[in-house]
């Protein structure tokens, strides 16, 4: 668990972090990747796989890794961390515009984008935290949480007093696009094939069923309705009662344990950062 010691220099309680880099929070992932993608810039901009290294369909462990560093470094990592992997990114990003003909115009670099995925990281942690555990996080560590969770956007493009004011408008702005959001065809093709796994080997793959599961556990009923994922009331409850039960176990489960993959990745960027190894 050393590699997850909170060197950010933050005040976030060491049993909040816990559960925030630990691997079940990743429940939450599915359905994480279909918010951030409603935003039809997002979806688009993802969808084209404009840098074929950074391709979820070719390259799934490496794009996967990405993400997981950038989240465990915006949470525990030091300000030198941030600024290396946000440097790294943005390279990356500069790839990533639409042609003059594109059907929606994106880039990467766009603030306002950039803005929409962090929002979209913080609220999908607090939603996954509630599903997993009976007892609510105080609103003080969440007051506190939340401050620290503008570096999810700060790191890369996104100006500090452009992060909502508080909690209650980052929810409101996370769930009024929500409630707006559609999927065009483009964007719901390549959902479906990120729930289905489809990138993945084929035993990976075989967690098909639970994937859609656990991303309709935490989408709005419109957005089920585009990917076409159905969920009863007495499935979700089944579900809840069954994330709980785990969550509990995984508890007790040995620190190092819990925090994958977390603990790798974040291990790998750092002796990437000690060698001057290329971080993505």
């Amino acid at each position: 668990m050393r590699a997850l010691r909170d060197q950010s220099g933050s005040s976030l309680p060491p049993a909040l972090v816990g559960d925030l880099l630990s691997g079940l929070v990743l429940v939450g992932a599915g359905a994480n990747v279909v918010w951030q993608l409603s935003r039809p810039a997002v979806g688009h901009a993802v969808a084209a796989e404009s840098v074929p290294e950074g391709s979820l369909r070719r390259h799934p462990g490496r794009r996967t890794r990405t993400t997981l560093a950038y989240l465990a470094v915006c949470l525990v990592g030091t300000d030198a961390e941030c600024r290396a992997l946000g440097r790294a990114i943005t390279a990356e990003h500069r790839r990533v515009r639409s042609g003059p003909d594109a059907p929606v115009p994106y880039d990467a670099l766009d603030a306002d984008l950039q803005l929409w995925v962090a929002a979209c990281l913080h609220q999908g942690a607090v939603d996954v935290l509630a599903v997993l555990y009976p007892d609510p996080v105080p609103d003080a560590d969440l007051d506190a949480l939340y401050r620290h969770s503008a570096r999810l956007a700060t790191t890369l493009q996104v100006p500090a007093a452009a992060w909502p004011a508080d909690r209650a408008a980052l929810e409101r702005y996370v769930r009024g696009g929500l409630d707006a959001a559609r999927l065009d065809p483009v964007t719901r093709d390549y959902l479906r094939e990120v729930l289905d796994l489809a990138a993945f080997p084929w035993p990976l793959r075989l967690f098909a069923p639970l994937s859609r599961a656990l991303a309709a556990l935490f989408l709005p009923p419109a957005l089920r309705e585009d990917l076409d994922l159905h969920l009863s009331a007495a499935g979700e409850r089944r579900l809840r009662r069954c994330l709980r039960r785990v969550a509990r176990a995984h508890r007790h489960l040995p620190p190092l344990v819990r925090a994958l993959p977390f603990s790798w990745v974040l291990a790998d960027l750092r002796r990437r950062l000690r060698r001057g190894r290329p971080l993505l």
